[in-house]
């Protein structure tokens, strides 16, 4: 008999397991899953990973696409194609616990971790409780000391928080989701639509930005700027009243400043503040930082840095705190990384201050501290992950310095009674910016001396025409950032529900903007659903998911509210099922148009060119079929994007190939193009032909000339007669014409 420690990942299962040896870790394999077999005292120990979520909702006794549906359960996850090799570490975990005495739960001490490990250890192990590993890093002196002092039960409050959340997304996700696929489907077209609990109101928030940009309309106004000197060295001001929005008034100040050559320096201030250095990075925030610095995708961040929290460099990185609790012991890190050559002098001057304290921020979370290196070495990863360690370890750092001492200076210029205001700042004492660079991203614009009364040489004053900028869109980071404020979401699934916005195309861009899918899905559900999209409803069941963590709820209360709830939403829905689906129907054939769209139909010119996906593959066609029957073949193993251009050669519209392993390729639709040409002899007797330089009569028919064609074996001349005459000549290809080969139907 032994104790089983149920891990959440393999990675975690190994650490754990030589952390908590008294000798060497003997792993061993159950059908392709690695466990290990440790001493520890006088116990037997078994340590076994898990791979995630071996469990999922599923429906009980699913019917087609009817909903409402409430009638949930737990099964393996297994059961879904994209999850089969989940079976192999449950069936692993089910033969080594028959021979358990005791188990231990160790996966993350966070809602997913705990709910893991509660669905591993009362499905497959059949136990009702266990004991809870608690720890922040995946050091041999953390998990010692959190085996040491483990909870005799499971930490309930977040294992059923993270299951009332997971059957309230469930819930949410179903139901939406199929109450508007079966709308599209009651029109004869088909799509598969989605939404949630939380990816509603998300979307909604980028829809009211770019519904804000469409009906913005620009204000004009006007600046003057001052251009001039003070002791042969350059200075800018602007007019004291900024921004002008009678124009008049400004011309009333260039006619009074018209022709001056000098003024003078009206007044001096300087004011001189400390900059408190940077709070520690919690998940949003590093995500925020990560997007600016790098711009890498907060899901990116995400996995980048879960990735290094399981190879044991940083600390647990899905936290809302700010704070850097003394018990992590800061001076024992930064002697370990003092070994590391890119920190160790830096480390080096933190560890000669008296005392080490973070300045810390005000979030908090009773799970885990902010994020932090622990200490060892990175070895064995990317370029990328390299970026967000040092990102994490100068931001540790960072918040452990004195303040920057910057100082502001202000000069008022008079010029004929108006004033003129010249700004600078500038770093006096870097303080903590040592630490944290190359990310400290600060203006400095020194301002030339200048002493009261003093002279300042005009070389122009310019009056500048400009006006009022719509709202920008949102970035991937600062949706996020949004989606906290807003307190719709958790730190783990923000990102997650971003991606999914762009795979369901209801939004495109780098800067989010909302499609005309997302638009009208909005719309729609705002006329006909609107508590689907409504953020008020949804933050309301975070905050009683909360309660039910801090045990000031009951997860059967939260869940019934949600059905009633739900169930009233969709029976209005189904009310107006037809005209739903027939606006949801026509806003993705537009959707689906634009992301498509190549150009100007080259045979008609009033249709447009657009990707389309037939019986046979990708094909780009006219939209004004069968006005207009004007179709380009593409290759079937690569995935075609329009590549938002015209060919310089032809006019055409062009197209960009992506293949597995190899740079996207671009390429006209035109077969005839002179971009096409081929090389050698052959080639340019080709390219002749395609010129019209000469006529190169058919060899076998009689009237018959020959065109420059292509099929799925290369280039070739062929009879223009084709099919009545099929007369062809092979030639051989250049690797600038094989990029580009389109096949014949």
């Amino acid at each position: 008999m032994y104790e089983l420690i149920i891990c959440e990942k393999p990675q975690a299962a190994k650490k754990i397991a030589e952390a908590l040896a008294d000798g060497k870790a003997i792993k061993e394999n159950a059908n392709g899953v690695p466990y290990y077999r440790i001493t520890r005292g006088k116990k037997d120990i078994v340590v076994v990973p898990a791979v995630g979520h071996l469990y999922t909702l599923e429906e009980i006794g699913k019917k087609g696409w009817s909903y409402p549906v409430f009638n949930i359960e737990w099964v393996p996850a297994s059961v879904r194609k994209e999850s089969k090799f989940t079976k192999k570490y449950l069936d692993a975990i089910k033969k080594l616990a028959k021979d358990a005495d005791s188990f231990v739960v160790a996966c993350d001490y966070d809602q997913e971790g705990s709910l893991i490990g509660k669905n591993i250890l009362a499905l497959a192990c059949k136990q009702k409780d266990a004991g809870r590993m608690k720890f922040s890093t995946l050091t041999k002196d953390d998990l010692n000391e959190a085996y040491e002092h483990k909870s005799r039960h499971l930490d309930w409050g977040q294992i059923l928080a993270g299951e009332t959340r997971h059957f309230l997304d469930f819930y949410n996700g179903i139901n939406y989701s199929r109450a508007l696929t079966s709308a599209i489907k009651s029109t004869g077209a088909f799509k598969i639509m989605s939404t949630g609990r939380v990816q509603g109101p998300a979307l909604k928030i980028i829809v009211d930005r770019e519904k804000e940009i469409r009906a913005f309309k620009p204000v004009p106004y006007w600046q003057i700027e001052l251009e001039g000197s003070v002791r042969k060295e350059n200075v800018s001001a602007w007019h004291k009243d900024d921004k002008f929005w009678d124009k008049g008034k400004a011309d009333g100040v260039m006619k009074n400043t018209k022709g001056q050559k000098t003024g003078y320096v009206a007044k001096v201030e300087k004011n001189q503040f400390h900059q408190a250095p940077p709070n520690p990075f919690d998940l949003t925030s590093l995500q925020m930082e990560a997007y600016k610095c790098f711009g890498i995708p907060p899901k990116q961040t995400l996995e980048i840095a879960q990735e290094l929290y399981t190879a044991g460099f940083i600390s647990y990185p899905r936290t809302s705190s700010q704070q850097l609790p003394p018990a992590i012991n800061y001076r024992k890190i930064m002697k370990d990384m003092s070994g590391q050559n890119e920190y160790s002098r830096l480390m080096g001057e933190l560890l000669k201050l008296p005392s080490l304290k973070p300045n810390d921020g005000k979030k908090t979370d009773p799970a885990h501290p902010a994020l932090y290196p622990t200490g060892i070495a990175p070895t064995g990863i990317n370029e990328r992950e390299m970026k967000i360690y040092d990102l994490i370890t100068k931001r540790f750092m960072a918040t452990f310095s004195r303040p920057a001492l910057r100082e502001t200076v202000t000069a008022e210029i008079g010029v004929n009674r108006e004033i003129f205001a010249a700004k600078g700042t500038r770093t006096i004492d870097k303080g903590w910016h040592v630490f944290y660079e190359p990310y400290v991203k600060l203006e400095e614009e020194e301002l030339p001396k200048m002493e009261n009364n003093e002279k300042v040489d005009i070389r122009k004053i310019t009056m500048h025409d400009k006006e009022t900028q719509p709202p920008k869109r949102y970035t991937e980071a600062s949706i996020i950032k949004e989606l906290e404020r807003k307190n719709l979401g958790t730190k783990a699934t923000r990102s997650e529900i971003v991606d999914t916005l762009f795979h369901r195309g209801y939004v495109d861009g780098r800067q989010i903007g909302a499609t005309e899918l997302g638009i009208k899905t909005i719309e729609t559900l705002h006329e006909y659903a609107p508590k689907i999209i409504d953020e008020d409803l949804t933050r309301h069941f975070e905050e009683e998911t909360e309660k039910i963590m801090e045990g000031k709820q009951e997860k059967e209360t939260v869940l019934h509210e949600a059905e009633e709830a739900i169930s009233a939403i969709v029976q209005d829905f189904k009310k107006n099922e037809k005209q739903i689906g027939t606006l949801l129907a026509a806003a993705n054939r537009e959707t689906v148009d634009g992301l498509n769209h190549l150009g100007k139909c080259p045979a008609c010119g009033q249709g447009d060119i657009s990707l389309r996906k037939g019986k046979f593959g990708h094909f780009a066609a006219c939209n004004r079929y069968p006005d207009c029957k004007t179709t380009f073949s593409l290759p079937g193993n690569a995935l075609i994007k329009p590549a938002k251009k015209l060919c310089p050669v032809c006019n055409y519209p062009m197209v960009m190939a992506i293949k597995r392993g190899k740079q996207p390729r671009e390429f006209c639709l035109n077969k005839e193009c002179k971009s096409k040409y081929l090389e050698g002899e052959a080639g340019k007797e080709a390219k002749e032909i395609a010129k019209g330089i000469i006529e190169k009569k058919c060899p076998k028919c009689e009237n018959g000339v020959l065109v420059l064609r292509s099929s799925i074996y290369g280039k070739f001349l062929g009879c223009r007669n084709f099919p009545k005459c099929r007369f062809t000549e092979r030639l051989e290809e250049s690797n600038s014409a094989k990029a580009g080969e389109e096949k014949d139907d």
